[in-house]
């Protein structure tokens, strides 16, 4: 724990940072997937949200694979997150190959993806519940009792921000925010497409691309996305970005 607690500090720091008036919240759910990769003992990540209109979207994923699986899970109706959602309260698989019964369709969609375990973590704060964290990795192991605290405590800050927001603002004007967070996540799916097909590259490092021509030009993600889709932003120009 000691050698990371550095960068642990410094992530729920920026975490923090990005809970402003105008944060984004496409970046602040890819941020916190990003830092529970670096930061615990799991392979990918990916978090779930609930609509306004009800039912659960994707909202930000560390690998296509995740995010693929995370969709599954909402199609089906059924695996470890939405459980996690429904019920406020962490849900662990420690190995899928043992534990197959409760979700066996997830389970074997996990197991051909290479995923051995799963951890769930609600991200709530008291009775109400926003969403759901996952964890995923290649090993049947469950995660040590202190990765699991973090694991939490990063998903509580994001949820605090979401819920905060809520409070100081309308909630039809919330509504719209986050509807409006989970059409960004349809443009950016769609960027990374074109992206992938145009550069012959992966769905993740298509994002790679997306994301970091984003950052290095200081622009929103979602916007860069949408440009790219209506086409005022050339392919080219990120394509030459490094990941």
């Amino acid at each position: 724990m000691k050698e990371r607690e550095g960068p642990l500090m410094r992530a729920f720091v920026e975490l923090v940072d990005t809970l402003v008036d105008d944060y984004d919240l496409i970046e602040l759910a890819q941020r916190l997937v990003d830092d529970c990769a670096r930061l615990l003992a799991v392979d990918a990540a990916g978090i779930l949200l609930a609509a306004p209109g009800g039912g659960l979207q994707v909202l930000a994923s560390t690998t296509e694979q995740a995010r693929l699986l995370e969709l599954f899970q909402v199609q089906a109706e059924a695996g470890p997150c939405l459980l996690a959602y429904r019920s406020g309260a962490a849900v662990l698989v420690e190995d899928l190959t043992v534990d197959r019964q409760r979700w066996p369709a997830f389970a074997q969609r996990a197991l051909d993806d290479g995923f051995l375990a799963v951890c769930a973590l609600p991200m709530r704060l008291r009775d109400e519940r926003i969403g759901a964290l996952n964890l995923f990795t290649r090993t049947a192991a469950a995660l040590s009792g202190q990765d699991l605290r973090v694991g939490q405590a990063l998903a509580d800050v994001a949820t605090i921000g979401i819920l905060h927001q809520r409070a100081v603002t309308r909630s039809d004007v919330v509504h719209r925010q986050l509807q409006g967070a989970l059409n960004s996540r349809i443009i950016i799916e769609q960027a990374k497409g074109m992206l992938a097909e145009r550069g012959g590259l992966d769905m993740d490092q298509a994002f790679a691309r997306l994301r970091g021509h984003a950052r290095s030009h200081n622009v929103r993600l979602t916007d860069l996305a949408r440009t790219l889709v209506e086409g005022t932003t050339e392919t080219a120009a990120l394509l030459n970005t490094a990941p």
